[in-house]
C-alpha cells in the first residue's frame, strides 16, 4: 500500500472532537511596509517541519502524544485587508466557541488583531504578551489604521492601559516608545529582561502570547521581512516561549512574519518550525492531553 502525505506540521493530526489546540494558518501579507513574502510562511513552516522530530529533547515530550489538529491555510482574499480579517476572526470564532485553543501560523503580523478579537471577546480579562523587534504602537501608518505596523495599538484599543507586555523592543517611531511610556503598554527594550516579574503578576489571568519572528537576530533569522539587528538568540526565544507557554493559561497565540523568501537555504523556516514545536509541547502537561 502506499503512503500518502497529508502535509500536517508534525504529528498535529487529531481529530477535531479531540483536539485542545487548533493550529491554523493565515497566509496574508498585505499591508507589509518592507518585503513581502511572509504569506508563503504558514505553509513552508508546514512543509519544512518534517525536517525535525516531533520530539523535543529540550522538554522531553513528544507531539505524537498531544492533541493538537492542524486544519492547514485559510483561504484569504488576497489584497482586501477587511475581508481577511472579517475570515480570520470567523474562523477563531468557531475555535473559541468549541473551547478550543487557536494557534495562527502568519502571515504579517496584522492577522494576529483578528484573532485576538476574537480570543479577546471570550477573555475578556486577557493580557497580551508580544515578542518582537519592532513595537508596532503606531496610530497609523502612512494614514492607514489597519497595518502589521499598527497592529498592538489596535489591540491596546480592546484591552485598556496596562494589559500589553512587550518584550524584545528595539525598532521604531520615537512617538510609539514615547506614548509607551506614558503607562499605556509595558516595554521592556532589547531583550526578555523582567519577563519573570510580568508572569507572576499574570498568573491568575489568560494570556494570548504574540510572537514576531524577527525578534530574533538576523544572523540567525534572515528570513523576514523587516529584519532588525541586535536581536536575540534562538536559545533566548525558544526559553523564553517555553516559559510563558508552560507557565501562563495560554487562551489563544500565533508565530508570524517568517517570509522564506529571504532565506534560501531555509535554516530561518527550521528555527520557526522549532519554535512553533516547543511552544506547542509547553502548552499543557503531556498527561493532561492524553
Amino acid at each position: 500500500m502506499f503512503q500518502v502525505q497529508d502535509w500536517t506540521f508534525l504529528e498535529c493530526d487529531k481529530k477535531w472532537e479531540d483536539a485542545e489546540v487548533i493550529l491554523y494558518g493565515a497566509p496574508f501579507d498585505g499591508t507589509t511596509s518592507y518585503r513581502p513574502g511572509a504569506r508563503f510562511g504558514s505553509q513552508a513552516i508546514r512543509n519544512e517541519s518534517y525536517g525535525i522530530e516531533s520530539y523535543s529533547p529540550y522538554q522531553d515530550r513528544d507531539l505524537m502524544d498531544m492533541l493538537v489538529r492542524d486544519i492547514g491555510d485559510l483561504s484569504l482574499p488576497f489584497g482586501e485587508t477587511k475581508p481577511v480579517l472579517a475570515t480570520i476572526k470567523d474562523y477563531v470564532k468557531e475555535i473559541v466557541d468549541s473551547g478550543k485553543i487557536p494557534f495562527m501560523l502568519g502571515g504579517e503580523h496584522l492577522v494576529s488583531l483578528a484573532a485576538f478579537q476574537e480570543v479577546h471577546r471570550a477573555y475578556p480579562d486577557v493580557a497580551v504578551i508580544h515578542l518582537d523587534a519592532h513595537a508596532d504602537l503606531r496610530d497609523h501608518y502612512m494614514g492607514v489604521k489597519l497595518s502589521h505596523a499598527c497592529v498592538m495599538r489596535r489591540c491596546w484599543e480592546l484591552v485598556g492601559d496596562g494589559n500589553i507586555y512587550q518584550f524584545g523592543i528595539r525598532s521604531g517611531e520615537r512617538e510609539e516608545f514615547a506614548w509607551a511610556a506614558e503607562g499605556h503598554v509595558f516595554m521592556n527594550r532589547f531583550n526578555f529582561n523582567h519577563l519573570d516579574e510580568v508572569l507572576r503578576k499574570l498568573s491568575n489571568r489568560p494570556v494570548y502570547l504574540t510572537v514576531d519572528l524577527d525578534v530574533l537576530d538576523p544572523s540567525i533569522f534572515p528570513g523576514t521581512g523587516t529584519p532588525e539587528p541586535n536581536g536575540v538568540s534562538f536559545d533566548e526565544l525558544r526559553t523564553v516561549v517555553t516559559k510563558v507557554c508552560s507557565a501562563m493559561q495560554i487562551v489563544g497565540c500565533d508565530v508570524n512574519e517568517l517570509s522564506p523568501p529571504y532565506d534560501s537555504t531555509g535554516a530561518s523556516t527550521i528555527v520557526a518550525c522549532t519554535i512553533v514545536r516547543e511552544m506547542l509541547l509547553a502548552m499543557k502537561q503531556a498527561d493532561k492531553w492524553v
